[in-house]
């Protein structure tokens, strides 16, 4: 079972994948600055220890840095998320889900021409 993760340790999470699943400290660090976060080297590595001890990272030394690959892929992440939302939120039931995004307008006629594409290729 995937732990839940904090906003900020999923965005360390989200750079790892972007890395193709692994990355070393220095790039990651480099990848926060790109987009504005600036945080302080304990913050950061905090939150990959974090992430360590949830077992959705494991880390390795290449010399004397340290290089983080993440145990989990992002789209094992993803449904595990989405199977606990529809579970807390909906009981289970995933036409609770799609009911609200509808009803909520929060699906475009794009998304739910591809969403029954998708569908109807999957049943094939």
């Amino acid at each position: 079972m995937t732990q839940q993760v904090s906003d900020s340790e999923l965005e360390l999470m989200e750079i790892v994948w972007a890395a193709g699943g692994s990355a070393r400290y220095a790039h990651i660090m480099e990848e926060l600055g790109k987009a504005g976060r600036t945080w302080q080297k304990n913050t950061v590595i905090t939150l990959l220890s974090r992430l360590v001890d949830k077992g959705l990272l494991k880390t390795s030394k290449i010399g004397r840095r340290n290089e983080y690959t993440a145990l989990v892929s992002q789209a094992e992440y993803r449904s595990h998320q989405a199977r606990a939302l529809v579970g807390k939120l909906y009981a289970g039931d995933a036409r609770g889900l799609v009911a609200t995004l509808i009803q909520g307008e929060m699906l475009s006629e794009k998304d739910y021409e591809e969403l029954r594409r998708f569908w109807e290729d999957g049943k094939k």
